[in-house]
């Protein structure tokens, strides 16, 4: 420690230095089958994120790299090899992941810098993509203010989106998408739920990125809450927005954005139902409602089929149900899922197909074991597709 001065008499000692690890491991094996394709693919794909986080008072530090290699890359990855496998968007990749500098001494709010990882509300419109093995992170400043109860406040200017094709991104697929984004949440918790106003204003700023076209500006409300009826846990959410053109994108559209969903727990059980409808203009190629920094994964089924919005929208109508307990066998946790999505354009009512997609994963102290499915089939929009996912993570 080293003793500082104060007032020429008093001593203050100097804040103690903080170090803590950062070490995140997955291996994930995937199959695909996707008709009107004559070969198949075959992904085994190892990801490595390591580094450190250094805290001192109100101040840290973080920077994290992140690899993936392929060990079998009999697969189509978006920005290398011929195209006549299926695609399986998780390129080999060494990059600087994080390198953020942070500081938390405001009266409950907090400023960061750097390289870092964005997730809003329910990562619909901006998140990290967890799913892929090489993360999204965002080039910001970040400004977030809320004390436990009350009013939040969560601003983030960004000047680069560090994509999930990695440092061999090309073309349309590129390592990173400059432009002047400004994203912006303000949230209110009231007895019926958390309101929350959101602003995203999305400037993709290159040319090789769909001519500038995913370029937009959003505005909207979200409710979120939860309630308890006896031994059941009710929980709902409810949002609407509107989409409409930003700075250089050539395209004059707007669209709306809603979702409506209701889910209930008890006993280990959960079920939920709910439908989410992306809008459409005129049926121009993206004058449909875009989210193309959102955790795109974690909506409209697995198999990513519908990552760029039709021209004529979408509609998804799903169901899923699910079970988890502790302590099972020499399992710390286990869960069971299974939804059902059946998707619909948004405009002249087109069928656009049925997916399943299936998990069973297993927990043991800092190791996780996952099992997914996900079978969609077309119903004549645009090609059936099976996809098989085993993995291991371990995180410290």
């Amino acid at each position: 420690m080293v003793p500082l001065a104060v007032g020429g008499s008093a001593a203050a000692r100097a804040e103690p230095v903080s170090p803590k690890p950062i070490l995140d491991l997955r291996l994930r094996t995937e199959h695909v089958d996707q008709e009107g394709l004559a070969r198949e693919a075959d992904a085994v794909t190892a990801r490595l994120r390591g580094g450190v986080e250094i805290a001192s008072g109100p101040w840290s530090m973080l920077v994290e790299g992140e690899a993936t290699i392929a060990l079998v890359d009999d697969y189509f990855d978006g920005v290398r090899g011929p195209a006549d496998r299926p695609l399986v968007v998780d390129p080999e990749n060494v990059e600087l992941n994080r390198a953020q500098l942070r500081y938390a001494g405001l009266k409950n709010g907090a400023v960061t810098l750097g390289r870092q990882r964005i997730e809003l509300l329910d990562q619909r419109f901006v998140g990290s993509a967890p799913f892929r093995q090489n993360e999204q992170t965002f080039d910001a400043l970040r400004f977030q203010y809320g004390a436990k109860t009350g009013p939040t406040l969560d601003i983030s200017y960004v000047w680069s989106v560090r994509t999930v094709n990695g440092s061999r991104g090309r073309g349309a697929r590129q390592t990173a998408v400059d432009g002047d984004n400004l994203f912006a949440v303000a949230g209110l918790p009231t007895p019926i739920g958390t309101i929350s106003a959101f602003a995203f204003l999305v400037d993709q700023d290159e040319a090789v990125v769909q001519a500038f076209r995913l370029s937009s500006q959003t505005y909207g409300l979200r409710l979120a809450g939860s309630r308890a009826l006896g031994p059941v846990a009710l929980s709902y959410a409810a949002s609407y927005a509107r989409q409409s053109d930003h700075h250089r994108n050539p395209n004059d559209y707007s669209a709306s954005y809603l979702l409506a969903e209701a889910g209930a727990a008890a006993h280990g059980f959960t079920a939920t139902a709910g439908y989410e409808e992306l809008g459409a203009d005129d049926g121009r190629a993206l004058t449909s409602f875009q989210t193309p920094l959102g955790t795109l994964f974690k909506f409209n089924g697995w198999a990513d089929r519908f990552v760029t919005t039709p021209p004529n929208g979408l509609r998804d109508l799903y169901l899923s149900a699910g079970y988890g307990a502790k302590k099972v066998g020499p399992a710390d946790a286990v869960t069971l899922s299974a939804t059902w999505h059946r998707f619909d354009s948004a405009r002249l009512d087109l069928d656009y197909g049925r997916e399943l997609d299936l998990l069973a994963s297993a927990k043991r102290g800092r190791y996780t074991l996952a099992a997914r499915y996900a079978g969609y089939r077309s119903h004549g929009f645009a090609t059936d597709i099976d996809r098989f996912w085993l993995s291991v993570d371990f995180t410290f």
